[in-house]
């Protein structure tokens, strides 16, 4: 197994910051993520995320398409059942040229009530709509006239005339939390991202519900499966976790507001219990030996062989980022790899 990592480009910032003075930020990170040797750059999607601000996702994966050529580009996730599939085939269609091909559609089913209130989509259906979406999107992008009646589109004679510059697709790839959406990811895609939220226990019973689906239906473990983690790397353990607390805090008490625990497993759904007793088997935290451990200890009973990496979070100084940035590449990752 070789390990690689990927930069999780969250862009969350508080209300009222220079997004100009950030966006120029982002633009240094993702560069010194290429110069790093990152395998990728995901970035996430949220609507009406007050008390944050960031830039959509589309718009932030075309401003990095022009930026770098040698990494990944990854939506993580799209919220597909928001939207109709034609324009999210064009739109991402578009990603993958502009990324020389470079493209990871990351997609999921998303759990906030006030973003399905906004689009007019019923938080009801989204296990339906997003899989017809999904499957409509692949053929959008595989066919050069699309017959489809969904629940909530009709597409007649349609095309997506911009083609991915990738055969057949871009890869698929879906974050899931709960069981349900687990086994969704085994069907439907080419590699479940694994969240960053649930306890490890729940993980390794989830990885096993994740391989029965896939034999089940036909279909090897993927060569490249992520993983998402929240990372700090210091002197100590303790120095990490006093340094990193004002932000994950701040974080995790937005999620937590936003209703993130709906959407996971029963036993890990309380994103809103005591900073101390959420950190425990959640977050890799500590010296660059301790969180070398720590990552060899979950990737060999797990399997992941892509890293996302959590180390940019809201209120985080830029030179604070790069510098988490640095020492994940260049003294985290050659321990692990040689770790494993």
């Amino acid at each position: 197994m070789v390990m690689d990592l990927i930069m999780v480009l969250r862009g969350q910032y508080p209300t009222g910051d220079d997004m100009q003075v950030r966006l120029e930020d982002l633009s240094k990170q993702v560069k010194l993520a290429e110069k790093l040797g990152y395998w990728g750059v995901a970035v996430p999607s949220h609507f009406s995320g007050a008390p944050f601000q960031y830039f959509h996702q589309t718009s932030m994966l075309a401003y990095l398409a022009a930026q770098v050529r040698n990494l990944k580009l990854i939506s993580a996730v799209n919220l597909l059942p928001l939207h109709k599939p034609m324009d999210i085939a064009e739109q991402y269609a578009a990603i993958d040229v502009m990324s020389g091909g470079n493209f990871i559609f990351g997609t999921g089913i998303g759990y906030r009530e006030v973003e399905f209130k906004g689009h007019g989509s019923p938080m009801a259906e989204r296990g339906k709509r997003f899989e017809e979406n999904l499957e409509a999107v692949r053929r959008l992008w595989t066919e050069n006239s699309v017959d489809m009646i969904g629940s909530h589109f009709e597409l007649e004679g349609a095309t997506c005339p911009l083609k991915p510059l990738q055969k057949p697709t871009p890869p698929f790839w879906i974050g899931a939390n709960a069981d349900i959406a687990i086994k969704r990811a085994a069907r439907m895609s080419d590699a479940w991202i694994i969240n960053p939220h649930n306890k490890i226990e729940t993980i390794i019973r989830q990885m096993d519900l994740y391989k029965r689906t896939l034999d089940e239906v036909g279909k090897s473990v993927p060569d490249d499966l992520p993983m998402m983690r929240e990372i700090f790397v210091a002197r100590t353990r303790e120095e990490a976790i006093k340094l990193a607390r004002p932000y994950l805090q701040a974080k995790y008490k937005a999620y937590h507001e936003w209703g993130q625990d709906k959407a996971m497993p029963k036993g890990d759904d309380d994103l809103g219990m005591d900073f101390d007793k959420l950190l425990d088997d959640r977050f890799v935290f500590g010296s660059v030996d301790e969180v070398t451990e720590q990552i060899i200890a979950l990737a060999k009973p797990i399997g992941f062989n892509l890293l996302f990496c959590g180390i940019q979070w809201v209120g985080m100084p830029h030179n604070q980022v790069t510098e988490q940035m640095h020492i994940m590449a260049e003294e985290v990752l050659p321990k692990v790899r040689q770790g494993l």
